[in-house]
């Protein structure tokens, strides 16, 4: 159990946390939310031990060992190999071995009654080290290191050797693999890449101990925790629940509470109207002292307060383009001339669609974002950018590209035509949610939020039909995402995008490309799709069928349990496939379009006509035809299969 009690804490003039208290019982799985600098992070260190509050205190059960998963390295830990260096967090089991070990080296020269007291220790101690999964330790590491994308001969290289962000996934596995009774895990996704933050998911889900969440992952927020605890204005309140039930049940209860807040203030309006009318009024004097008392026995009501607001992002509609974006044609690249990152890559955009690029750090995927800006040029194969296509990119380190002392209109100006209005700069800025004073400030002073919406200002002062976002929810609140989630579902134009934010993905994209390297597979659909169709592919059964002397007979209600979830499993797969069938056959009228086109200007050539350019584009689209027409085949009879068996 952990009760944070009336725990106060000032950083010079700002009050970071007022009063504020919360229980987690023991074996609970809490979130801990709110806007960027609300305290959340000191929150996890009081309770670590690592910052002293300044009123208040914290009750842990004795004996508990914390986990809290730190964003730095301790420098004695650099030189370490990462495989040491994620076992070393089992501290208790260090200790056993380190035992173990001693114990053994004595036995060396024991004799007689000290060698069998020393034999009895030794046995204590191994049995120990079995309970407390010390056998186990290095394959759970293992595990772990692979789960979040560490390669096998990455697990002798020394910490200092790995970058800040592969430094930070060795940490996560540290704590995890340390097993500790008390979890606590400060974003804990803001590192990793989405199959990893996946792994971290299931892992978590079979932690048995009590964990402190914090984190602007939604995904993990609401398939983990059961309880939400709300930081923001220096308070905390508890919620029962996941993420998307403390929305709604915050909304209800600021309603109820408001109602009732008016309520009391009625009662106590009524209440005082009487004892000013009657204070004198000897007759009456029994009845104003009764009034009085009920007046100084009334509790206030106490309403959460607004979170901070979060702003909005307006993108404006773009120029329309034509039906390609952009295609690359047998293109590939290789950052020495050796290994090469893509290879052979046929890939084509056309017009409207929302593209998320998935897959492993390290596989290509900012690689290929910058080829399809045309931030880099393919090693082999070209790329071509379609007619009046306007490209807008945003790479990870966006905030460092913004003058700290510039002010917001200042860094907007810079993106716009040097003709453009001040008044007309003005009025989109309060679109992205600046106005007033608030142009004026400086970069140094906003808040990650702020900054996002910020650089899309810069970025959309000229809208580009073609977005190409990397990263672009790196250390963003909640709030700010959902801002900028919204905004790009209503965008107009083209979206190609990297993330490691599975919610973000999955409301914004339509479309998938995973890496597979030294190429791609592309995915029509969400990616909840996307992962159900590799599911669907790589779900095996190992085990041997059993025949009916084997298998005991199902009762009448498992066999009706059994027979609803082969429906519903059936009924996933049917609406997966004809979502496919719905998208492969609008993609087949889009290439039949542009195939007639082409067949109608060449049955119409003019001495301008650039026949070979035409029939490489025609013999392109007749490809394409012919893979698109041989998937809708595959998709119809998978339908009918399913549909008739």
């Amino acid at each position: 159990m952990i009760d944070f009690c009336n725990i106060s804490k000032r950083y010079g003039t700002q009050t970071v946390l007022q009063d504020a208290s919360f229980r987690i019982n023991t074996g609970e799985q809490a979130g801990l939310v709110g806007p960027n600098g609300t305290g959340k992070s000191t929150i996890a260190g009081i309770i670590a031990g690592d910052i002293s509050p300044d009123s208040g205190e914290v009750i842990l059960p004795n004996d508990t060992q914390i986990g809290l998963l730190r964003q730095q390295i301790a420098p004695q830990h650099l030189p370490m190999p990462l495989l040491a260096f994620a076992e070393s967090g089992a501290t208790s089991l260090q200790n056993i071995e380190e035992h173990i070990l001693a114990t053994e080296q004595q036995l060396i020269d024991s004799t007689g009654a000290e060698r069998s007291r020393l034999l009895d220790a030794l046995g204590e101690l191994q049995t120990q080290f079995e309970h407390a999964g010390g056998y186990e330790r290095r394959h759970r590491t293992e595990a772990a290191l692979d789960g979040l994308g560490f390669m096998p001969e990455d697990q002798h290289r020394t910490m200092q050797q790995f970058s800040g962000g592969w430094q930070m996934r060795a940490a996560l596995a540290r704590t995890l693999i340390a097993d500790p009774g008390v979890l606590l895990l400060d974003e804990p996704s803001n590192y990793l890449d989405l199959p990893a933050v996946e792994w971290l998911q299931r892992f978590l889900r079979s932690y048995r101990g009590t964990l402190l969440l914090i984190s602007h992952d939604r995904y993990l927020l609401n398939t983990l925790t059961a309880v939400t605890i709300e930081v923001a204005n220096a308070r905390t309140e508890r919620y029962t629940g996941n993420y998307d039930r403390y929305v709604q049940d915050r909304a209800a209860r600021v309603e109820t509470r408001e109602a009732a807040q008016k309520n009391l203030s009625r009662k106590i309006e009524k209440a005082e109207q009487f004892v000013n009318r009657f204070r004198y009024k000897a007759t009456k004097a029994t009845q104003v002292k009764s009034r009085e008392k009920m007046i100084a026995r009334m509790e206030t009501v106490e309403v959460p307060l607004a979170v901070r607001s979060r702003g909005t992002i307006r993108i404006p509609p773009p120029p329309r383009a034509g039906q390609e974006i952009v295609r690359l044609e047998q293109a590939g690249f290789s950052y020495d001339g050796n290994r090469w990152i893509l290879q052979n890559i046929d890939l084509r955009i056309d017009r409207g669609q929302k593209i998320a690029l998935v897959g492993h750090n390290g596989l290509g995927k900012t690689t290929l974002l910058r080829l399809l800006a045309g931030m880099l040029e393919p090693g082999h194969g070209r790329r071509v950018l379609g007619h009046n296509v306007v490209l807008g990119y945003q790479s990870q380190e966006f905030a460092d590209t913004m003058n700290p002392a510039s002010s917001v209109l200042e860094i907007v100006k810079q993106g716009a035509h040097p003709a453009t209005r001040e008044q007309t700069l003005r009025g989109m800025l309060g679109g992205f949610g600046f106005s007033g004073d608030a142009i004026e400030k400086r970069v140094a002073v906003l808040s990650g939020g702020e900054k996002v919406r910020l650089a899309f200002a810069r970025l959309l002062v000229n809208p580009p039909n073609f977005l190409l976002l990397d990263e672009p929810t790196t250390h963003l609140d909640i709030a700010a995402r959902e801002t900028l989630e919204e905004a790009l579902q209503q965008y107009e134009g083209t979206l190609c995008l990297v993330s490691h934010d599975v919610t973000f993905v999955e409301r914004v994209a339509s479309s998938i490309i995973a890496m597979q390297p030294p190429g791609i597979r592309r995915f029509p659909g969400t990616y909840r799709e996307f992962r159900d169709r590799l599911a669907t592919e790589t779900t095996t059964d190992p085990t041997p069928t059993k025949t009916t002397e084997d298998t005991a007979p199902l009762s009448s209600k498992e066999r009706r349990r059994q027979r609803a979830a082969e429906r519903q499993t059936q009924q996933q797969e049917e609406r997966l496939l004809r979502r496919q069938i719905s998208h492969i056959e609008k993609q087949i009228a889009v290439f039949e379009d542009e195939q007639a086109n082409i067949l109608e200007t060449l049955s119409d050539a003019s001495p301008q006509t650039d026949f070979e350019a035409t029939n490489r584009r025609l013999s392109l689209i007749q490809s394409e035809l012919a893979a698109y027409t041989k998937r809708w085949e595959d998709a119809a009879t998978a339908l009918e299969t399913l549909t008739t068996d």
